[in-house]
């Protein structure tokens, strides 16, 4: 509970922060609640990463299927459950990613991964940017391999059989505690709060 708490108030500080260093952010046309509510969703997203990897401690077991299911996946539907809320674009990215998917989608989040790699210090940042021909604004949040994380992302000969098997292309290995998994992209279009309210009028009517 403290930890989420430490959270939720490193979120408040980091919107704080982000608003007063960025004045541009801040004369977007987004509402500022949706920029703070960004924030905590993804400390919710990664306290939610975190807690579930932890499970895997002290397991002397390999991974399976099964606990792909339980332990990554239910992150993965999060995400995805925020964007579809929310009308943001909600992604995991990473430079050595498992899933293609979570490559690098624009000149932005590559040097987004960069700049995490050039700052272990930095924990999050936002950027005004253009994607899929839409004008809005992305926060990235870091995030850091956990000792738990080792379990499927150690030493390449490491990796469960599963993973060899489902993912043949797979570059997430071979990392160590504390080094740079990837981050979280949200991505909120400008115009969003008009957008959510036409659609609420349509659905009404």
């Amino acid at each position: 509970m403290f930890k989420l708490l430490s959270r939720i108030i490193l979120a408040v500080l980091i919107i704080s922060v982000l608003l007063i260093s960025n004045p541009s952010i801040a004369k977007a046309d987004i509402e500022p609640t949706q920029l703070a509510k960004a924030v905590q969703e993804i400390e919710y997203l990664d306290a939610m990463r975190s807690g579930l990897a932890s499970t895997l401690e002290g397991q002397k077991q390999e991974p399976t299927i099964q606990t792909f299911k339980e332990v990554c996946q239910p992150v993965g539907m999060r995400a995805k459950q925020l964007s579809q809320e929310n009308g943001w674009q909600v992604k995991q990215i990473a430079k050595k990613y498992r899933n293609s998917a979570h490559a690098p989608d624009n000149l932005h989040s590559q040097i987004a991964l960069t700049k995490f790699e050039q700052n272990p210090e930095l924990i999050g940042f936002w950027e005004q940017e253009k994607l899929n021909g839409k004008d809005g604004i992305r926060y990235y949040r870091r995030i850091n391999i956990d000792a738990s994380c080792l379990a499927c992302h150690g030493a390449k000969n490491s990796r469960p059989q599963f993973i060899k098997d489902k993912y043949p292309q797979d570059l997430a290995f071979d990392f160590h505690v504390g080094d740079l998994r990837g981050m979280y992209a949200v991505f909120i279009p400008d115009g969003l709060k008009e957008a959510l309210e036409n659609s609420e009028n349509i659905t009404n009517k």
